[in-house]
This record gives C-alpha cells, structure tokens and sequence, in this order.
C-alpha cells in the first residue's frame, strides 16, 4: 500500500485525530462540554414546559415505585 492509497483510505480518521488534538492541547474541550450540557438542558427545559402534564405524572409515579 502507497502513501496515496493510505492517504485516500484513512484520511477522515487523520483529520479527526489532527482536529482532536488541537481541542485537548487548546483546551476548547472545557468549552464544547459545556455548550453540549447547556444545549441539553434546554432540550429537556423545553420537553418538561411543553409536557407538564406528562411529566409530573411520569414523576410521581416514578417518586411512589420508590
């Protein structure tokens, strides 16, 4: 196998690690983690407001199992 199949193969997998190691080594993975964890609280903020009924009842039931 050549460089340039090589190249053509694993090309998606080089980058990804190229790009991994500029987040660790800037730390931009501090940064990502909490956009990920403020975008998913409001997913779920927004999943309960239009669910109320829903998801108080989930609760409660969940709350008397235990």
């Amino acid at each position: 196998m050549n460089l340039k199949e090589f190249w053509s193969n694993y090309k998606g997998a080089i980058i990804g690690i190229i790009v991994a190691i500029l987040i660790l080594i800037t730390r931009l993975h501090d940064l990502i983690l909490a956009i990920v964890v403020l975008v998913i609280g409001a997913f779920i903020g927004n999943y309960v407001q239009q669910n109320k009924e829903y998801v108080k009842t989930k609760l409660k039931s969940f709350i008397d199992k235990m």
